[in-house]
């Protein structure tokens, strides 16, 4: 069965007594970065954290830090066998959060993408489910990320398409970024999380007349923070990578560390990601806030090449 609309609540509905159990440690704080592969282009991570060689990229990476957002997902579901390897490269307490496909969430991209229209069916969300099954499994799955464009203000078909993905997807610990400030505007949104027990990222990135507020309400049992950068002079003229071509300051890193120890008081359980990627400017600033939080240190730091 296929709908009309991008997303329609009636085709999916909730699925009662079943619940994943995804995160079963309490009280723990998880920082890494928003992906850890990063091998073509002026931003490439290829000898700035990853020495000359490096074979196995996502077991290096999990020597350093407990967590990791699996961006790929985003461009399509990953084949169950690629999620199992991950899990198997990774130590038993490593976690992941995973980024919803952008059918479900980005439209108009992935029209521009595939050039097929983002037409949702149930065998949509079951290929999904299916897809990061193994990592669910193994008790790896850290949240879902549902993240809309900054383009996705609060109009009635984007408030039912939002309830939908929730529905959708309410067995497993949601996150949802919502950018534009029609979100955080209407006192409504924090509510309509709340019943679906969906936690409202919060997200570090320059501020602009439709961006989202900075302080956002507390929606569910955990917390999970992006951290985008704040090149404000490129984030629309730039290229992709060059958007995020931003170091985080000893200083802004206390003030971080601030707000994130600010919501453990609110919640059982903290994921905090460094998206700021251009030459592995991500896992520099997510050590230093590893260090910020008094988190103990997986292994001594890598040898980051000197910045330019």
């Amino acid at each position: 069965m296929v709908t009309k609309s991008h997303l329609h609540p009636l085709l999916l509905p909730r699925t009662p007594g079943y619940n994943v159990n995804i995160m079963a440690n309490k009280h723990k704080i998880y920082v890494g970065t928003s992906g850890w592969s990063y091998p073509r282009g002026e931003g490439a991570w290829k000898g700035y954290f990853y020495p000359p060689g490096t074979a196995n990229e996502l077991a290096y990476y999990s020597n350093f830090f407990n967590t990791v957002e699996l961006n790929s997902s985003f461009y399509r579901p990953p084949d169950p066998r690629v999620s199992t390897n991950w899990v198997n490269n990774t130590p038993d307490e490593f976690l992941f959060s995973i980024k919803l496909w952008q059918k479900f969430t980005h439209p108009d991209m992935y029209h521009a993408t595939t050039g097929r229209e983002a037409v949702i069916s149930q065998a949509d969300v079951d290929l999904f489910k299916s897809s990061i099954e193994p990592i669910v499994a193994a008790g790896k799955a850290g949240a879902l990320l549902a993240q809309f464009p900054p383009s996705f203000n609060n109009m009635r078909e984007n408030q039912r398409n939002l309830r939908a993905v929730m529905e959708a997807f309410n067995e497993y610990s949601l996150a949802v970024e919502l950018r534009h400030r029609s979100w955080s505007d209407n006192p409504k949104t924090a509510g309509l999380l709340r019943e679906y027990k969906t936690t409202w990222v919060k997200i570090d990135e320059p501020k602009f007349s439709s961006s989202v507020a900075q302080v956002l309400p507390q929606t569910a049992d955990f917390s999970y923070f992006r951290l985008h950068g704040r090149n404000r002079e490129m984030w629309w003229k730039g290229s992709v990578e060059m958007r995020y071509k931003y170091l985080y300051s000893a200083e802004e890193i206390t003030q971080l560390a601030m707000q994130v120890k600010k919501t453990t008081q609110k919640t059982t359980r903290t994921f905090v990601y460094f998206n700021n990627h251009w030459q592995a400017y991500a896992p520099r600033n997510a050590l230093d806030m590893v260090r910020e939080m008094g988190l103990p240190v997986k292994a001594p730091p890598p040898l980051f090449l000197p910045l330019e």
